[in-house]
């Protein structure tokens, strides 16, 4: 059965469709921001969910202290858009990267993140072209096994670097601990902070991250600040992960189904391209709300394939449904917009302003 919302949006805008309800994201930026000044931590969303200036400014607007961005093409739109405080959590390399860094930390307060030393060797150059010094967080891994360097002593020996570096600041370190590796990234912390403080350094910033954390917000003794991310829509993995429910889940894909050719399966109009192939880790690809018993179990690229077999409604040709994704950031990334509602009433769209700023 289609809405009388869902239909009008496939009227007005055609399906796919990524809409979001900004009751729920204003509910969710005030749920979020709360909890970090009930835990006495720094919010610095990362905007690599939502990837628009205006979602980014009601975030400050409503108690952070700035942003994370990921990669450099993300960071100029924030700033152009009058975005002051940005820390991008990523490593920066080569001579295009530092010349555009440079320019973005001439006009806004930047803080970049560096895990060996070939980062820090060619971030003297960016702070050189901006005329000011630039600051530098030692990025350290607490066991998620992606970027960081690996042991405190390898996060004391790169902070002194930085710190030796002309128009460099250490300016602290930057964490994202798995969910169960708070107590691993404590001591992690503190044999890092001890060895820093050792040589006449100090860490403004300790950063933890992710929205899956929002449990252990706060567990880290001496941290400063945390990233979330994921939390302004939300999706199908934050509520497996307890951190949201169903009712906080402010994005969802408006998708038709365009065939029955027999009783147990069905085709979406919403394939790989659209929801894509992350499953994280979960069964199907997403929750359709109408029959959440059916599956979307595979995907071509404009095709969504439902398996039936265990739903007690099933839809008809031309219905109009609505998608939970299991991974909203990567499904963000793939619209050139999204609708905004309240209620049962378009209010308009937002441009996906960020999109494909992939360096």
């Amino acid at each position: 059965m289609t809405t009388p919302l869902a239909a009008k949006i496939a009227r007005e805008y055609g399906t796919p469709c990524a809409v979001i309800d900004m009751d729920k994201v204003e509910r969710n930026i005030a749920r979020i921001q709360k909890a970090c000044d009930d835990a006495g931590v720094a919010n610095r969303p990362h905007i690599k969910t939502h990837k628009n200036p205006t979602l980014a400014k009601m975030q400050v607007a409503a108690g952070a202290k700035g942003i994370t961005c990921q990669k450099l093409g993300e960071a100029e739109i924030m700033a152009n858009a009058g975005i002051d405080n940005i820390l991008i959590s990523y490593n920066l390399l080569g001579e295009e990267k530092m010349a555009r860094l440079g320019a973005l930390q001439a006009k806004a307060h930047m803080t970049v993140a560096a895990d060996n030393s070939t980062v820090v060797a060619d971030l003297p150059k960016a702070a050189a072209a901006s005329g000011r010094p630039l600051s530098v967080v030692v990025e350290c891994d607490t066991g998620r096994k992606r970027a960081g360097v690996e042991t405190p002593a390898e996060a004391v020996a790169l902070a002194r670097e930085i710190a030796a570096s002309k128009g460099l600041q250490f300016a602290g370190f930057m964490l994202y601990p798995t969910e169960t590796g708070w107590a691993e990234a404590q001591k992690f912390y503190d044999e890092a902070m001890a060895g820093v403080r050792a040589h006449g350094l100090e860490a403004t910033i300790v950063s933890t991250g992710g929205t899956p954390n929002l449990v252990n917000l706060g567990k880290l003794k001496g941290g400063t600040e945390h990233r979330f991310g994921t939390y302004i829509y939300n999706d199908r993995m934050q509520v497996a992960a307890g951190s949201a429910s169903w009712d906080d889940c402010a994005l969802h894909i408006y998708s038709t189904v365009v065939s029955r050719a027999a009783p147990e399966r069905g085709i979406l109009d919403a394939g790989s391209k659209t929801l894509t192939t992350d499953t994280g880790g979960l069964d199907g690809h997403g929750l359709i709300l109408e029959h959440p018993e059916a599956r979307i179990t595979r995907f071509a690229e404009e095709h969504g394939f439902l398996d039936l077999s265990r739903s007690n409604t099933r839809p008809n040709v031309g219905d109009v449904v609505r998608i939970v994704p299991n991974h909203v950031c990567v499904v963000v990334n793939m619209m050139d917009e999204v609708v905004m509602v309240r209620g049962e009433e378009i209010i308009g769209t937002l441009p996906v302003a960020a999109r494909g700023k992939l360096r």
